[in-house]
């Protein structure tokens, strides 16, 4: 008993000294840098063991192949998300661990960013706990591993925050030009981000210093810079048509007025609900008056304020506006709207929470990982058992290269699969094709020019026979066409998931390399 005793002394006691660590005025800094290293690594094995019964999520997969023909936007979002996987994965293999990492490390950048906004308000234990809370909260954690357009907004999004707020206490001329190039790049990620421009435009109004910061360099630096960076995107969406908008307006758009209030309605309670936990750690440590919690909302004092300001429009706007322009709003699309959350909870002079207590909330933070680590092997166990196709586009590369290079000789460059395997299997196909459109729709003429120069790979499910008979349609064109059916089922723990048959067909080139 005592041995046992004495080796978890040191366990019991990691919080209290990772508090002390991070609380440290010297090496505070370097600390926290680590500890968002550690965080980055345990969730990013989380992520591979809990999801290693199913393949990459299919936006992460759609992002890596659209990536392989860069462009200044795309027919559903703009361009960033896309360059930085591309970018990525020009370092890192093709793996699914690769791709949690990234979605890992992309988490982590936003609570760095978010620990240094937190410095202009907090200090010592405070600043320690904030981090702490944010770590609690799921959009940091279990939804970061989808590394997508919503995802790559946080640390976006935090960034903007933080140089907004230097330049509009300083003026300081650098501070304001990053603050329209942050706002720029996160714009880039998603058009969603003009909800964060309008709510820090609306904190910069409210505030009653604006007459002079409106009045100085700073606003129109940020406005020059961020006009300027976003130019090349505006001539392509003029170019396309504003492609992406028609894209967002379909599939979000022309809500009617009841379903777009009751929307917004669940916006809130959701968003509410996602930070619970930071919220009830905190109500029940600082056990807050009311005087305390009308600070909390509403500083007193302007640098506080101005936060508040901008915590609040960022976050309530789109539940306003939303009913007006009959959008369906969802609580996921207030991810990046958090990095101010430390702020709001802890900046107040009036709170006021014992050291045992952020020892405690610290000891939560660190214990989450390491306990959904723990788990994560019967999370994917119980995914495998319900998944079906999730799982099958890893599996079908091997034996759709087999076919390829039974075909032809030239390397395959495109790919048509409908629904999650037309991105999904050129992920894991070791020539990473380009994916095509052509059994959904009329192939374009250049689309046509590719395919008799490349030739292509169709993939269809048995049970999908409109599919089926799109590619039989085509391979009739070319008789060198090759068929196979093939079976596939996921391997799990030695458990065999669901099996399912697909149909794959491989076209050759029409023309040696160069002619058409």
């Amino acid at each position: 008993m005592s041995v046992t005793t004495g080796a978890l002394r040191p366990a019991a006691r990691l919080p209290e000294r990772l508090l002390d660590a991070l609380a440290d005025p010297v090496r505070g800094e370097r600390n926290a840098t680590a500890v968002l290293l550690v965080y980055a690594g345990l969730w990013t094995l989380y992520g591979a063991i809990a999801k290693g019964s199913q393949d990459i999520h299919t936006d992460m997969s759609e992002q890596f192949v659209l990536g392989r023909e860069l462009a200044l936007g795309y027919a559903k979002h703009p361009p960033l998300a896309i360059l930085i996987v591309r970018l990525w994965f020009a370092v890192f293999p093709a793996a699914d661990w690769a791709y949690y990492l990234l979605a890992s490390a992309n988490a982590a950048l936003a609570l760095w960013i978010a620990w240094r906004i937190s410095a202009r308000f907090l200090s010592g234990e405070k600043r320690a706990l904030g981090l702490a809370l944010l770590m609690l909260v799921p959009f940091f954690n279990f939804h970061a591993l989808k590394f997508n357009a919503n995802a790559v907004l946080m640390p976006l999004w935090a960034a903007t925050t933080l140089f907004f707020l230097r330049s509009f206490e300083t003026r300081r001329a650098l501070d304001a030009a990053l603050a329209g190039i942050c706002a720029a790049a996160a714009m880039y990620g998603k058009y969603w981000s003009v909800v964060l421009l309008l709510g820090l435009a609306l904190a910069a109004l409210t505030d009653a210093r604006r007459v002079s910061y409106f009045r100085s360099p700073a606003p129109w630096i940020t406005v020059a810079f961020g006009a300027a960076a976003m130019a090349p995107h505006v001539i392509w969406l003029v170019a396309n048509d504003f492609a992406p908008f028609s894209y967002a307006m379909f599939v979000h758009g022309e809500a009617p007025m009841r379903a777009a209030v009751i929307d917004a309605l669940g916006y809130l309670a959701g968003s509410a609900a996602y930070v619970f936990v930071p919220l009830l750690i905190v109500l029940i440590a600082a056990r807050p008056s009311r005087e305390m919690l009308a600070d909390m909302a509403w500083p007193r004092d302007r640098a506080r304020r101005l936060a508040a300001a901008a915590f609040w429009a960022t976050l309530l706007l789109p539940a306003v506006f939303a009913p007006v322009m009959r959008v369906h709003l969802t609580s996921l699309w207030s991810m990046s709207a958090w990095t101010l959350l430390p702020v709001m909870l802890l900046s107040s002079p009036l709170v006021s929470i014992r050291r045992v207590d952020i020892i405690r909330a610290v000891a939560i933070a660190c214990a989450l990982p390491l306990a959904m680590i723990a788990v994560a092997p019967a999370i994917a166990f119980a995914i495998h058992g319900n998944a079906a196709a999730e799982g099958h586009s890893s599996l079908l590369a091997k034996p759709i290269e087999q076919l390829w290079r039974e075909t032809t000789d030239r390397p395959l460059k495109i790919f048509e699969g409908t629904d999650i395997f037309g991105y999904g299997v050129p992920f894991y196909l070791r020539s990473h094709p380009v994916a095509f459109r052509v059994l959904e729709r009329s192939a374009s003429a250049q689309e046509e020019a590719r395919i008799a120069e490349d030739g292509v790979v169709l993939l269809c499910p048995m049970s999908d026979a409109n599919c089926i008979n799109a590619a039989q349609a085509r391979a009739a064109r070319v008789p060198a066409s090759r068929r196979r059916e093939i079976e596939v089922s996921r391997n799990y723990l030695g458990f065999p998931g669901k099996p399912a048959r697909y149909l794959v067909i491989a076209i050759p080139p029409l023309a040696p390399p160069g002619e058409r």
